[in-house]
């Protein structure tokens, strides 16, 4: 079922506003050339002289919407320049002429003859300057000005046109990405659990319930751009814990954090997820020295801070650093859409660990925080 579009105001709807935007544009040019507001409104609606004045707003009038719904369309926007000047030329003299016969009309009513009021006598030569003087001119401005403001609101909705494109590729780009990063968290936690079933199934079923909240996140709870702080630590919380139940004992794994249960802040699903799960697919597996991977997250008002840092193996190819893997490359080019001018990436290689330090200048939420973000650990 088509939807009707909403009614317009009959005065919107016709156009009618352009009346009284071409009596005063008169009316203005008028008080400036006789210096005074209440003379020229005295000539142009209270006595004779009204004739005149009105030839004087629809003939410009008529010569402003002849170019622009005709010429306009059907020579300039095809290209055809020479034959569009042309005609816009012809189209401004008879504009101008056209004006003229507002004099004698205006004469005839006062009872007296153009020679007495206007001083020029009715000869062709006389005619001729009359006509290239004020109703020249006047038809050229009305003609500049109407194409001005033609060409204001069409460069105007041009860049509206052009920012909704933007914004419409920024959103499908941004929810491409995210989507790309999904499954392929989603296929290293399978992996992690169908090890765990052969070799634990104690700590399978833990995997799983931990996966089905990490799942529950995925699906549910991060489908806005931005999702409470929270929200995206209890996240990572519940991320560790899997990898926990899968790594050896042997690695060392912290979580540092100062953020409370009802931090005010928003940030983007899934930003700081892909460092983490790096750290846990990168650390290093030498038995002979210790493992750890140390996690930090730290909020000064608005302002976080978040450092991954891990134990990396000697002969780790050195690609590492130039954001190899599909997470990586990802969580990059959201950074620079997401917060272009708000945030700090700083990825260092030493010859045994590998450390991100990663600022993020975070908005304020829009909804309070409540502990109810908080997913179950």
């Amino acid at each position: 079922m088509a939807f009707a579009k909403p009614k317009q105001n009959w005065f919107i709807r016709y156009k009618l506003y352009h009346i009284p935007f071409w009596v005063l544009y008169d009316y203005v040019l008028w008080a400036l050339r006789v210096d005074s507001i209440s003379d020229a409104a005295r000539h142009m609606f209270m006595s004779v002289y009204f004739f005149k004045s009105a030839f004087y707003i629809i003939f410009p009038a008529f010569a402003v919407y002849f170019n622009l719904y005709y010429l306009v369309p059907r020579y300039l926007e095809q290209g055809r320049y020479t034959l569009y000047l042309t005609y816009l030329a012809l189209t401004v003299v008879v504009s101008s002429i056209l004006i003229a016969p507002g004099y004698y009309i205006t004469s005839w009513l006062a009872g007296s003859s153009v020679e007495k009021i206007y001083g020029f006598t009715t000869n062709f030569r006389s005619l001729y300057e009359l006509i290239k003087e004020e109703p020249f001119r006047s038809t050229v401005a009305a003609t500049t000005l109407a194409m001005s403001i033609k060409l204001a609101k069409n460069w105007i909705e041009s860049k509206r046109h052009q920012q909704a494109l933007e914004k419409e590729k920024l959103e499908t780009e941004l929810k491409f990405l995210k989507y790309q990063f999904n499954p392929h968290f989603l296929f290293n936690s399978i992996n992690s659990i169908f090890f765990l079933i052969h070799k634990n199934p104690d700590m399978a079923s833990a995997s799983l319930a931990k996966f089905s909240e990490l799942l529950r996140h995925q699906l549910y709870d991060c489908n806005d751009h931005e999702i409470p702080l929270i929200k995206e630590l209890a996240y990572l919380k519940n991320f560790i814990e899997l990898e926990k139940l899968r790594q050896n004992a042997a690695l060392e794994i912290t979580l540092d954090t100062n953020v409370g249960d009802f931090c005010p802040l928003d940030i983007a699903p899934f930003i700081l997820m892909a460092f983490v799960e790096n750290a846990f697919k990168h650390v290093s597996k030498d038995k002979q020295r210790a493992n750890w991977i140390h996690i930090s997250l730290t909020v000064t008002d608005n302002r976080l801070w978040f450092k991954v840092a891990n134990t990396a193996s000697t002969d780790a190819s050195t690609e590492l650093i130039h954001y190899s893997g599909i997470g990586l490359k990802n969580v990059e080019r959201r950074l620079q859409l997401i917060y272009p001018g708000k945030h700090q990436l700083e990825i260092n290689r030493s010859e045994d660990s590998f450390t991100v330090n990663l600022g993020l200048e975070l908005s304020a939420s829009t909804a309070a925080a409540s502990p109810a973000y908080l997913m179950a650990e």
